[in-house]
C-alpha cells in the first residue's frame, strides 16, 4: 500500500508532501512525493501517529472489570479507536482474586490472538491506601500475596503495569516486580516523600494519574505529586479533561516533567463511544454531566474523556504545540512501555498504525496495523 500526504509527523519533525509505503503492518519507506505519485490516494491535513493509552477501564458500553471477554477487549479498543488509540492497556481497577485471574487469562488469550489494540493489561489496585482510595472498593483492598504475584509475573500478559501505593508494597516486591519486567506505577496513596523515593530506588519509574489520588505537595511535606515533579526520569499519566486537575495545575506539571515524561492517559469508563449517561460500578451508580462521571456523593469516578479530547486540550486550552501534545499522546507512552522501536513514532521499519487531522484537529482517517480504517 501507498498513499500521498501533505505533511507527516516524524521524529525529526514535520515534513511536507510525503509518500509512504506500507507492507502488511509496518512502514517500509517514507519518501518526498513526486510527479510519478499522481495517481495515488492523498490525504489532506495532518498524518500523526497513533495515540497509546496506559489507563483505560472501558469503552463501547463495556467494563473490563465486568466484561472480562476477549469480545469485550475488542469492543473496547474498537471505541477508542474512533477517538485515534490505536494501542491501549485495558485496566482492571481494585477486584476480587478471581476477577484477576480471570482477567489474566482474557488477556493471554487477546495477546494471543493478537485483538487489534491491545498491548497488555495495567492491574490498578489492589494493593492500594484505602485514604486514597477514590472510587476503589474498599474491601477489595488488600496487601499483596503469592496469588497476586504469579498473577504480574505471568509472560504471556503482554505489558505490564501495575498500579500501587508504596506504603502498602515493600521495595523488595516491587523491586521483584520490576526485575521481571512489570512496570510499577505509584498512585492511590497517601505515602510521605521517603517513602515514594524508595519505592524509586526499587525501580519504580511512573505514577498514575498525577495529582488525583495521591498526597499532595505541601511546603514541608512534598508527598506523592512533589516527588513526581522532582524526579525527571519518572512518567506520569495526566487525565486532561479539567474535571480531575485545574488546567493551572496541568500547564506546570507539563512544563517540569516535559513532554518525554509527560503521558496523557483517559482513565476511561464504559461510557465512552456510547450515548449513555449512567452504570453501576459495584454497587455504586455512576452518572455522566456533560463530560464529568461522578457518584452520588461526588466523587470523581474514571473519566468521560478520549484520547482525541485530550490532545484538543492541550492544544487548544494548554497552548501547547501539536506536535508537543502527540508526543505525550503517543511517544511517550510506547517509551514507558518499552515499545519504542515499534510504536509511538512514524518511521521506517515502525508499526503502520496513524492518525490522520484536519485543521481542527478532527480525524479524517485511521491506520491500525497497515490498514485504513474507514471513519464514521
Amino acid at each position: 500500500m501507498q498513499f500521498r500526504c501533505e505533511r507527516l509527523l516524524t521524529s525529526n519533525g514535520w515534513l511536507n508532501d510525503q509518500t509512504v509505503t506500507v507492507e502488511q503492518d509496518t512502514i517500509q519507506n517514507i519518501r518526498a512525493t513526486s510527479s510519478n505519485d499522481a495517481h495515488l490516494a492523498f490525504y489532506p491535513g495532518s498524518v500523526v501517529p497513533g495515540f497509546i493509552d496506559v489507563q483505560v477501564n472501558g469503552g463501547g458500553g463495556v467494563l473490563f472489570n465486568q466484561s472480562p471477554t476477549t469480545a469485550a477487549l475488542a469492543q473496547m479498543s474498537q471505541a477508542h479507536r474512533k477517538f485515534g488509540t490505536t494501542g491501549l492497556m485495558p485496566t482492571l481497577i481494585t477486584d476480587e482474586l478471581p476477577v484477576m485471574q480471570n482477567a489474566a487469562q482474557v488477556m493471554a488469550e487477546a495477546i494471543d490472538q493478537n485483538v487489534a489494540g491491545i498491548l497488555g493489561v495495567h492491574f490498578e489496585g489492589p494493593h492500594l491506601s484505602k485514604p486514597k482510595k477514590g472510587v476503589h472498593d474498599e474491601a477489595f483492598i488488600r496487601p499483596v500475596t503469592d496469588d497476586e504475584l504469579a498473577l504480574y509475573l505471568r509472560k504471556d500478559l503482554g505489558k505490564v503495569i501495575v498500579t500501587l501505593a508504596p506504603e502498602n508494597v515493600s521495595p523488595d516486591v516491587i523491586k521483584q516486580l520490576c526485575q521481571h519486567g512489570v512496570k510499577v506505577c505509584l498512585g492511590h496513596s497517601n505515602a510521605d516523600a521517603e517513602t515514594v523515593l524508595k519505592a524509586i530506588e526499587a525501580g519504580a519509574d511512573g505514577f498514575t494519574h498525577l495529582f488525583n489520588a495521591m498526597s499532595a505537595m505541601l511546603s514541608r511535606a512534598p508527598g506523592m505529586v512533589g516527588v513526581a515533579l522532582n524526579t525527571p526520569d519518572t512518567y506520569a499519566g495526566l487525565i486532561l479533561d479539567h474535571y480531575h486537575i485545574d488546567p493551572i495545575c496541568s500547564e506546570i506539571a507539563i512544563k517540569i516533567k516535559g513532554k518525554e515524561k509527560m503521558m496523557l492517559v483517559t482513565d476511561a469508563m464504559g461510557l465512552i463511544g456510547t450515548d449513555d449517561d449512567s452504570f453501576m460500578f459495584g454497587k455504586q451508580k455512576v452518572t455522566r454531566v456533560g463530560n464529568k462521571l461522578t457518584t452520588d456523593n461526588g466523587t470523581l469516578a474514571g473519566s468521560h474523556l478520549d484520547m482525541l479530547s485530550a490532545i484538543k486540550n492541550a492544544v487548544h486550552d494548554l497552548h501547547i504545540p501539536l506536535e508537543d501534545a502527540i508526543t505525550m499522546a503517543s511517544t511517550t507512552p510506547a517509551q514507558y512501555l518499552n515499545l519504542q522501536d515499534t510504536h509511538g513514532v512514524i518511521g521506517k521499519g515502525k508499526k503502520a498504525d496513524f492518525v490522520v487531522l484536519d485543521d481542527d484537529l478532527n480525524i479524517t482517517a485511521l491506520c491500525q496495523s497497515g490498514r485504513f480504517i474507514p471513519q464514521s
